[in-house]
């Protein structure tokens, strides 16, 4: 208990620096797996409509993540009903294992460049849908429980000069 109350406010005190930010939002995987079936929803309402900004997907792992690289597929829907969709692929650790993100303790947090110099020209709400598209290599079907992910979040940035 006491270390995740020191671990929130080393990350208040981190985010609170960022003058930037205009969003953050975490969503829990469910007793440290991401279930292929479980859709990360973001909701995201009162951006400038003539302001660039930064979009990173965030993703806390632990040391039973069992991958190097991370399969996403992104999607976000404008307020009016289009969508646009990606497929993305993270590096997560190097080739001697250790991993890209920072952290301490056992959880690493990674920030992943999404969107860059995006502007939400319509006004509304914009969601952002983020589904795990991992599987075993030489499988057709995608892993139903992907292990070590324990949090799932969106980070929006105005874009400096």
């Amino acid at each position: 208990m006491f270390s995740r109350f020191c671990f929130s406010i080393i990350l208040l005190i981190a985010t609170g620096c960022n003058e930037a930010l205009v969003y953050s939002d975490y969503k829990a995987t469910t007793n440290g797996a991401w279930n292929k079936d479980d859709v990360k929803k973001f909701e995201v309402s009162s951006l400038d409509s003539i302001q660039p900004y930064n979009v990173f997907i965030m993703v806390r792992n632990d040391n039973t993540f069992p991958f190097s690289n991370l399969f996403l597929i992104a999607d976000i829907q404008t307020p009016d009903d289009q969508i646009i969709r990606d497929t993305l692929e993270y590096e997560m650790a190097l080739p001697d294992g250790r991993w890209l993100g920072k952290g301490y303790g056992s959880v690493i947090e990674n920030k992943l460049w999404y969107k860059e110099n995006i502007v939400f020209s319509n006004p509304g709400v914009y969601t952002i849908q983020l589904v795990h598209a991992m599987r075993q290599t030489g499988q057709v079907e995608g892993l139903n429980n992907l292990k070590g992910i324990t949090d799932v979040g969106i980070e929006i940035e105005r874009r400096e000069e």
